[in-house]
């Protein structure tokens, strides 16, 4: 059976990171939901033109239309022995719709790891990183500074700080995550699938902990 696994964090816990090296060492796909909107916008496809429609007039994209999405990914044959899935779901209604969804493979959410570290230790991190405007290589004030303030080490390209990424939005980034995704934090552990990993420690010791966690599932 495949194996799926849902991983969910708030923005600056290293979630992105952790799925990436979650995926190389599972053979697992990584299917990051921004990831896919860019694809299917870039490809304009017709779920990605209908996705821009909405987009255009500063509206939501609906649920239903990201479930497209995700159900067309996942069935692609890369995806036959299982995804970690990062960005989706959102809500209890768009998990609700991934479980139907999964049922119709034949398959289930195996387990959703739940990497959390405080508010301040959040804005921190993610109030200190920088990218470089060629080719988005990510440099952090504290943890991985580029040889010359301000500039690339990879292609020599200016850094600059994403409005994404400046304290006050990262602060409304993270209480707005939280809000939205305590339910959903709930169902999974109602359904007895959570698994709650510290996400203070350095990413080392945090993809450690994942890996204990997880290896039962893919191995």
């Amino acid at each position: 059976m495949a194996t799926f696994i849902v991983l969910l964090g708030p923005p600056g816990v290293g979630k992105g990171t952790q799925a990436k090296i979650l995926a190389e060492d599972s053979k697992l796909v990584h299917v990051s939901s921004g990831d896919l909107f860019r694809e299917n916008l870039k490809n304009q496809t017709e779920l990605g033109k209908l996705a821009k429609s909405y987009m255009d007039k500063g509206e939501l994209v609906p649920d239903d239309l990201t479930i497209c999405m995700i159900r067309e990914r996942i069935s692609r044959s890369d995806c036959r022995t299982g995804a970690i899935l990062d960005g989706f779901p959102r809500t209890p209604a768009q998990a609700a719709a991934l479980d139907r969804m999964l049922f119709d493979f034949k398959s289930h959410v195996d387990a959703v790891p739940f990497i959390t570290a405080p508010l301040e230790i959040l804005v921190e991190r993610a109030s200190g990183r920088w990218t470089c405007r060629a080719n988005g290589h990510i440099y952090h004030e504290m943890y991985h500074p580029p040889r010359q303030s301000g500039v690339c080490d990879e292609d020599g390209s200016e850094l600059y700080q994403r409005d994404d990424d400046k304290v006050e939005t990262v602060r409304n980034r993270v209480n707005v995550y939280n809000k939205q995704t305590m339910p959903l934090v709930e169902y999974y552990r109602g359904q007895g699938c959570l698994i709650e990993i510290d996400g203070t420690k350095d990413v080392k010791q945090v993809t450690e902990n994942l890996f204990l966690a997880l290896r039962q599932f893919y191995r």
